[in-house]
C-alpha cells in the first residue's frame, strides 16, 4: 500500500512538472489606471449627480412634527422638478492625493475635489482628522446602492478610515447631550448632519471591495455626534494630529523611525500608532515635557534642531 502511494505522488508530480505554463487560462493583468485619467471622470459623474439631485432641505428649514431630521437624497424630475439642486448647496475643497498613496509607480500628485453639505450644524467642536468620533453614517454609490451603514453611533478613530472621509468630517461640528431612546438607541441632541461626496481618488481608487467597484465616487450621509478632542491614539503624550509632521492633514504617512523599524525587521509604525517615534528604546512620554495646563514642549539636548523623541542620538 505504501509503494503504491509513493508510484501515485510521483505520476502526480511528473504529470504537473510536464504541463506547459500556457496550459492554463489566459488571463491578462490589467494595470491600474492613472490619477490624472480617473480625477477627471470622477468630477464629471460627481458634478452631474449634484446638478440632478436635491435633498429635503425644506423639511430641515421647516421641520415637521416628529421629523426625525433623516437626509433623504432624490432625482430633480416630476413632481420634483422644481426642487434647488445639490451643486448650489454643497461648498467643496482639494486635496492633493499622490500615486504612492495606493502603492502606484506612477509618480503623480493630482488635486482632487470633494464636495460636503452640512444639512444641520452642530453646536459642538470640529474634530480634526485625526481624532475619534461617535458618530452614524451611511455609505452609498451614486446610482443608490448602499454598501454600509451603522444604524447606531459608533467610535471611528478618524485615520482607520477613508481619507477624504476623515477630511471632510473636519468641516461638521458635533452634538452636545447623549439621550437614550425608549427602544435602546442612542441619541445625540444638535448633532452635526450632512452629505459627503467623495472622488474615488479620495475613497477606494482600483480598490474592489465590499461591494464597491473599482474607481467608484463615494456618498456617505453622516451624523457627527461627539468627538475626542486631541485624541492621542497611541498613549505617547503627543495628540495624534500633531503627529502629522508633513502637514498634509494625513497622519498615516508620518514615520521618522521607518529605516531603523526596517533595519531591526520590525513592523512599519507611523508615528501615531508608535509609543516610541525614534526607536531609541525611550518612550515617548518620556522625551517630552507635559505641564500643568497640557502644554507639550519638546527638549533637544545636544541642539541639532531635531527633539530629542524624533532623535535617536538623543
Amino acid at each position: 500500500m505504501q509503494m503504491r502511494k509513493v508510484i501515485l505522488a510521483m505520476t502526480v508530480f511528473v504529470f504537473i512538472m510536464s504541463c506547459k505554463k500556457d496550459d492554463g487560462p489566459n488571463i491578462e493583468s490589467i494595470p491600474p489606471r492613472l490619477l490624472s485619467e480617473v480625477v477627471t471622470e470622477d468630477a464629471a459623474d460627481i458634478q452631474a449627480y449634484l446638478e440632478t439631485h436635491f435633498y429635503n432641505y425644506e423639511d430641515f428649514a421647516n421641520p415637521p412634527a416628529e421629523f426625525d431630521y433623516s437626509i433623504v437624497l432624490d432625482t430633480i424630475a416630476g413632481a420634483n422638478a422644481d426642487k434647488t439642486p445639490l451643486i448650489g448647496q454643497v461648498e467643496s475643497f482639494t486635496v492633493m492625493v499622490s500615486s504612492e498613496d495606493f502603492g502606484l509607480d506612477a509618480n503623480e500628485t493630482i488635486a482632487h475635489t470633494l464636495y460636503y453639505l452640512v444639512a444641520r450644524e452642530g453646536v459642538g467642536g470640529e474634530p480634526t482628522a485625526a481624532d475619534s468620533t461617535f458618530i452614524k453614517y451611511e455609505g452609498s454609490l451614486l446610482n443608490g446602492n448602499l454598501f454600509d451603514a451603522t444604524p447606531t453611533y459608533t467610535w471611528q478613530y478618524l485615520p482607520f478610515f477613508l481619507r477624504g472621509y476623515s477630511q471632510a468630517l473636519t468641516k461638521f461640528k458635533v452634538g452636545n447631550t447623549i439621550v437614550e431612546n425608549p427602544d435602546g438607541t442612542t441619541q445625540i441632541t444638535n448633532s452635526g448632519l450632512g452629505v459627503i461626496f467623495l472622488p474615488s481618488g479620495l475613497a477606494y481608487f482600483n480598490g474592489n471591495t465590499g461591494g464597491i467597484p473599482s474607481y467608484s465616487p463615494l456618498i456617505f450621509k453622516i451624523d457627527v455626534g461627539l468627538y475626542i478632542p486631541d485624541t492621542d491614539y497611541d498613549g505617547d503624550g503627543i495628540p495624534s494630529i500633531m503627529e502629522d509632521l508633513n502637514e498634509d492633514g494625513d497622519v498615516t504617512n508620518d514615520n521618522t523611525d521607518k529605516e531603523e523599524e526596517n533595519r531591526l525587521r520590525s513592523p512599519e509604525f507611523p508615528n501615531h500608532l508608535d509609543p516610541d517615534d525614534d526607536e531609541d528604546g525611550i518612550l515617548t512620554k518620556d522625551e517630552i515635557v507635559v505641564d500643568a495646563q497640557g502644554n507639550i514642549s519638546f527638549p533637544d539636548d545636544d541642539n541639532d534642531g531635531i527633539p530629542n523623541y524624533l532623535d535617536k542620538d538623543s
